[in-house]
């Protein structure tokens, strides 16, 4: 895949979840009741980490023909940590 397309699908992602935080924001003070909000903010935080990984692994498949194995390994477990830091 070329480099002109992958940082288009990586753009494209990104202003995806933004429309999606934006619009969960707004359902938030639609809603106005802790419950909902919580509801709401569980869905973002599940669609957040694939929406990384998938601007990640984009990326990455994009360099791995550029850059040496170790290193292409060390930024595959550096994604996956950063996944595994922020799960609670």
């Amino acid at each position: 895949m070329g480099e002109d397309i992958t940082i288009k699908l990586m753009f494209a992602l990104r202003i995806l979840i933004a429309v999606i935080s934006t619009g969960a924001a707004l359902l938030m003070l639609k809603f106005n009741t802790i419950p909902d909000a919580l509801r709401i903010n569980a869905f973002v935080g599940l669609v957040n980490p694939i929406i990384f990984l998938s601007i990640s692994l984009l990326g990455i498949a994009n360099m791995a023909s550029q850059i040496s194995l170790p290193k292409l390994m060390a930024l595959i477990i550096g994604v996956f940590l950063v996944l595994w830091g922020t799960m609670k």
